[in-house]
């Protein structure tokens, strides 16, 4: 499978330090985390969920070191529901949305601990599938667009902007999200 991120993102993130990797991953998580937590709030015995989900994406944002218990926090992400095998597969818009934001996490986690460039396009590739998806789905959108551009800008190693940008286009693709559920 061919990856949706850009040639350039991707060989500069092959070439970068862990430091730009572990803010580029941070970044792709947090514009993705209300997708998770807004889908998934209220829901009957997720509440240890949200908050180990708010908790881990907060912790990506110190770039400056590796998640020394990454792979315990990958271990215990692998346990959510989102990315359990269905055999019916994932078909509602809410589901959909949150298990790609839980796998952005997954990967954003694995990248954040090791520093893997690889981890880290498929942390920004399973962003833009997600974006792709819902540009398909509303008319005129241009979340795959502004997603990449944002990927771009993360790749600076400068985090002053980044995470305000990244927290306003999480909202903004959460907000698209809840208007394509079914009304009650």
């Amino acid at each position: 499978m061919e990856s949706l991120v850009e040639g350039g993102v991707a060989e500069a993130l092959h070439d970068a330090g862990a430091e730009v990797i572990r803010l580029y991953v941070a970044a792709c998580a947090e514009r993705m985390a209300p997708l998770f937590v807004g889908l998934r709030a209220g829901a009957p015995g997720r509440e240890a969920d949200l908050d180990f989900y708010a908790a881990s994406v907060r912790d990506l944002w110190y770039a400056d070191r590796p998640l020394v218990d990454a792979v315990e926090r990958i271990r215990l992400l692998e346990r959510f529901p989102e990315l359990q095998p269905h055999e019916d597969g994932i078909t509602g818009v809410a589901d959909t949305y949150a298990f790609f934001a839980v796998l952005c996490l997954r990967y954003a986690l694995s990248a954040h601990g090791s520093g893997s460039a690889a981890d880290a396009v498929s942390c920004g590739h399973t962003a833009l599938t997600a974006m792709g998806m819902l540009d398909q789905n509303i008319a005129g959108a241009g979340f795959l667009a502004e997603e990449q551009r944002l990927q771009s800008v993360s790749l600076s190693g400068d985090a002053s902007g980044l995470w305000d940008a990244s927290v306003a286009s999480g909202r903004e693709r959460f907000r698209a999200v809840l208007g394509r559920l079914p009304r009650p």
